[in-house]
């Protein structure tokens, strides 16, 4: 570990410059609660460098642009995202899932970039920003481009980034009224574990309908999901008892998951289906008083 070169850059420039040199042995250190654990297994190896990006102002700043729409560095953590009460109000779901990344402690460190850069498929964050409609701002050696939350990752510990590449932020889009979000998850313990089934929530309420709507759906496939066809199911209904079922068995029927120690295929096909009725209540009280 003695010979990783450390940098800390100020500029978006200077940190891709540095991971265009490293030629992709390069690591990016935010909040380091992943990375300095895969450096103790011996994941990265001497002759990487890492790029400390919590000097960079833009990935430290939480951008409030008005409507419940806001940019979102990609180093801010977990707790200083908590502590934003604007962010809070307009976001409850996204927040609550930032803010089941590990324990207090971690969240001090922790940020959602990291999180969606682990790309773990039980990613507690990244279903609430799927369901959010997030979009994530990438900057690589042939500038920026913008990348949706559930399209960035290609599979287990797997991104989309080219090489040299860095997320810079999150967008999330202006909440018309009677619009919120709900994340829920089951895990083994009580808290501080790995999700069997991750679901995020998040929709707008008219007139007693729902006008619009999306499901993100994690731990259940080697990626996150977007569950279309539960965002339909939901959508000109009532969020009545037909509605939800249908859109339950379109969760169920996303499902592509494993036997694990944590749970079964056929358990976590079934809390799919459990997690998107209870999540969708909730977002649907939470909507009522915006």
């Amino acid at each position: 570990m003695n010979d990783i070169k450390y940098s800390a850059p100020s500029t978006m420039d200077e940190a891709v410059a540095a991971m265009v040199a490293a030629k992709g042995a390069g690591r990016i250190l935010a909040g380091g609660t992943d990375l300095l654990v895969q450096m103790r297994a011996g994941f990265v190896k001497p002759g990487s460098i890492i790029v400390d990006i919590k000097k960079i102002a833009e990935m430290m700043t939480i951008e409030d642009k008005g409507g419940g729409a806001f940019k979102v560095g990609a180093a801010v953590s977990g707790m200083t995202l908590h502590d934003h009460a604007t962010f809070k109000k307009a976001w409850p779901g996204v927040l609550e899932a930032v803010n089941l990344i590990g324990s207090k402690q971690i969240q001090g460190r922790a940020s959602a970039g990291g999180n969606l850069c682990n790309a773990s498929p039980a990613a507690d964050s990244v279903p609430a920003l799927v369901a959010a409609g997030a979009m994530v701002t990438i900057q690589g050696p042939n500038g920026r481009r913008e990348v949706a939350v559930e399209k960035f990752n290609a599979g287990p510990g797997r991104t989309t980034l080219a090489q040299g590449e860095i997320v810079v932020s999150f967008s999330l889009p202006a909440r018309p009224a009677g619009s919120s979000d709900a994340y829920l998850r089951l895990i083994p313990r009580t808290e501080m574990d790995i999700a069997v089934v991750g679901l995020g929530v998040s929709l707008t309420m008219s007139g007693g309908k729902c006008t619009a709507a999306r499901v993100g759906l994690g731990a259940v496939a080697p990626t996150v999901l977007l569950v279309e066809d539960a965002a339909k199911a939901l959508i000109g209904s009532s969020l009545d008892d037909a509605a939800l079922e249908a859109a339950a068995a379109a969760c169920r029927a996303a499902c592509k998951p494993i036997d694990d120690k944590r749970g079964t295929i056929v358990y976590r096909t079934k809390i799919a289906g459990v997690l998107l009725k209870r999540a969708t209540a909730i977002a649907a009280d939470r909507a009522a008083k915006h």
